[in-house]
């Protein structure tokens, strides 16, 4: 039964937030450069057809955050990702420059969680072993499949085996991993993904993120879509898997995220929950808060264009205001993705605003059936879920 909420601030009466903390921050580290890039992607990804230029970008990436300390001093840093791209075509010896300059800049939390994606195309057990070594705890393993007739179609580098190599060797030099792997393939068949899922789970990792594959704009698949399951298939993919996954004492604590009881990504829930992150590397996003006001940035999106505004100490190319329009929804769009929903509270805590400036909105979703709540929490229904989408758009201002 939910309970009316209320305002002790006239939602109305704020032109902008008002903060009695800020959120917790994380900070983003994007290296553009894939070995090649796969025909599903739409990330800021460019395909190596040079020598990557290591040193001169991970420079760039210090002067960025050098750049960015003002908007960020004495804060914090609860988390780091390195994402791209394939972070893990660079050397572990610029992973360990990278990391021990942002130590020497900003203050990382005792037991920062510090995740690398790695595809298995490029593993060396040396190589994974020196990402360690610099003070990666977490790594991100884009599996996608273990069969090597999905890989192919999908365009992976790497095959089955290979998979499992890095698989088994990332385990034990990390202990904590995530497995990145997709549903609804081409052609794929409910036994093949049960498969998969199977192959998965006989690894046992802290962590899985089942994505579905879907054919975004601006991607070789959506200009030539494959041959993909009917939506009833893909249905009955991810209830298998949402069973197995469950069965096997896996949390499905968000629409793509499973894990182990205390392994949840940390950086990824910073996010869901609306906290802040910097941003900082080709075509980063940031969102920032401040005492009376939430802003996001963009960098420069192509590598070479970015290294020249950072040398020209000018590396954002775009920053505008989340106004209290648009505040509502950029909350629901992340906070509605987790199972178990947020604290009503949290609301005014990461927006800035009291939570009646999204009454009628959550109302309305209420009376769909696509939430439920009650005076402490907000959380999607089992129907909310299937319809996240929908959702959504009911906090969407035209």
């Amino acid at each position: 039964m939910s309970a009316p909420v209320v305002a002790t601030v006239d939602a109305a009466s704020l032109s902008g937030p008002r903060f009695a903390a800020l959120p917790p921050l994380a900070l983003y580290v994007h290296i553009p450069w894939c070995l090649r890039k796969c025909p599903y992607c739409d990330f800021n990804s460019h395909e190596a057809r040079a020598e990557v230029p290591e040193q001169r970008y991970v420079e760039a990436l210090v002067t960025d955050l050098e750049l960015a300390l003002p908007s960020i001093w004495g804060r914090k840093v609860v988390s780091v990702f390195i994402g791209g791209g394939t972070p893990s075509v660079f050397s572990a010896g610029s992973i360990d420059t990278l990391l021990g300059a942002i130590r020497a800049r900003v203050p990382l939390v005792p037991d920062a969680e510090v995740t690398l994606e790695a595809n298995p195309g490029t593993f060396e057990r040396a190589k994974f072993a020196g990402f360690f070594a610099a003070g990666v705890n977490r790594l991100s393993l884009g599996i996608q499949s273990f069969n090597a007739k999905h890989l192919a179609a999908i365009g992976r580098i790497h095959d089955a085996d290979e998979a499992r190599r890095a698989a088994e060797s990332a385990l034990t030099i990390f202990g904590n991993v995530n497995f990145d792997l997709m549903y609804a393939l081409p052609l794929q068949t409910l036994a093949e993904a049960e498969r998969d899922v199977a192959e998965a789970l006989a690894f046992s990792p802290s962590h899985l993120s089942f994505y579905h594959l879907t054919l975004e704009p601006n991607t070789l698949f959506h200009r030539y879509p494959p041959p993909l399951p009917d939506d009833e298939t893909a249905a009955d993919i991810e209830d298998a898997i949402h069973m197995k996954l469950g069965a096997a004492g896996y949390e499905h604590y968000e629409t793509s995220a499973y894990a182990r009881p205390g392994r949840r990504c940390r950086h990824n829930l910073n996010y869901w929950r609306f906290g802040d992150y910097l941003g900082i590397g080709a075509g980063a996003h940031s969102k920032l808060s401040f005492a009376d006001r939430i802003v996001r940035q963009v960098r420069y999106k192509q590598p070479d264009q970015y290294m020249d505004a950072i040398a020209a100490r000018n590396p954002l190319l775009e920053e505008h205001p989340v106004t209290r329009t648009d505040v509502g929804f950029e909350f629901m769009l992340n906070a509605l993705r987790l199972t178990e929903g947020v604290p009503s509270a949290s609301f005014a805590e990461r927006t800035g605003y009291p939570l009646a400036l999204v009454q009628r909105e959550l109302a309305n979703a209420e009376a769909r059936g696509l939430i439920e709540r009650d005076p402490t929490m907000i959380r999607p229904t089992a129907l909310g879920r299937r319809f996240l989408n929908d959702l959504q758009q009911l906090f969407l201002h035209s």
